[in-house]
């Protein structure tokens, strides 16, 4: 077949990791998708990210590539602040230079959690972990370069691909007979699919097909609806997959709540992950399901 060479090109960095590999799902009706892994594309090493880019040109890059290793980061900030900081920064001189549309995105670790209520964009940052400082450092730089660029702060992602907290649980919950879970930190388990079907909305409404000159930049907020604790979460979990037969030796409505304090790890997390994503709505008409239905329908994906 004859590769129509009208369509605009995409490419997605980190192609196999939890979102990246949704992605390539979600843009290849849009044109033709890039999707290039860590060999094809290394984030640490500016100059083969430049040259890729110059390569392939493409109209919209699309970078969900990060380093999510948290606490690993603690010892190995040099590493970090180059894949999720730098590198960012240089994607998004490339994409000015094309004049093409940067996706990229954030976290919550770039607050500090003690909040009351859901974050807003506007709220002061405070990262309190290498991580979340390097991730505040990567917007810092594409906001700099003056790029058309989407930044989407997200919080506790799954996907059916690759490991995640909701299959760990599964795991668990099939090898313990009890579980203790953390239950005194804020959040939506959002899903890597999730993510990716909002960006590809995003960029075929209001780039592909919109005013590219009126394209609305900025920072965004992107999370499922609801809140819930880990604790609630792994009980979701647990209770779906016994419900479709699973048999596990934990019982869903028995896990025990615990505070963070009893599970000590190298790098804080936020209490409040919670994130307000009313301006992302109403700014693309986009509409942000319950988290127990994404979550749902990832356990439909991986569930025997």
């Amino acid at each position: 077949m004859q590769r129509n060479r009208t369509a605009p090109t995409l490419l997605v960095t980190g192609c196999n990791g939890q979102v990246g590999f949704e992605l390539r799902r979600s843009l290849a009706p849009l044109g033709n998708v890039v999707a290039l892994d860590r060999s094809a594309c290394d984030l640490a090493n500016p100059d083969d990210l430049r040259r890729v880019v110059r390569e392939y040109r493409p109209d919209v890059i699309v970078n969900p590539a990060a380093y999510t290793a948290v606490d690993k980061a603690e010892t190995d900030a040099e590493l970090a602040f180059a894949i999720n900081g730098t590198a960012a920064g240089i994607l998004a001189e490339e994409a000015k230079a094309l004049g093409s549309l940067l996706v990229h995105y954030s976290t919550d670790y770039v607050f500090d959690g003690t909040k009351d209520g859901a974050y807003v964009e506007t709220d002061a940052v405070n990262p309190q972990s290498v991580y979340g400082k390097s991730k505040l450092a990567g917007e810092r730089a594409i906001t700099a370069t003056g790029a058309q660029a989407l930044v989407l702060r997200t919080c506790w992602v799954a996907g059916a691909h690759g490991g995640n907290f909701a299959k760990t649980m599964l795991r668990l919950g099939k090898e313990r007979d009890s579980l203790r879970v953390i239950a005194d930190q804020f959040g939506a388990p959002t899903t890597a699919s999730l993510i990716a079907d909002v960006t590809a909305q995003i960029v075929a409404r209001h780039w592909l097909a919109g005013d590219r000159q009126a394209f609305a930049s900025g920072v965004y907020h992107l999370a499922a609806a609801g809140e819930t604790t880990w604790h609630g979460y792994a009980t979701e979990v647990l209770r779906y997959a016994k419900a479709h037969g699973v048999e596990l030796k934990a019982d869903p409505e028995q896990i025990e709540a615990i505070p963070a304090t009893a599970y000590p790890l190298p790098a804080p997390r936020p209490s409040n992950s919670r994130l307000d994503t009313t301006r992302l709505q109403e700014a693309f008409g986009i509409h942000l399901p319950d988290w127990k239905q994404g979550v749902h329908f990832l356990l439909d994906q991986i569930l025997p």
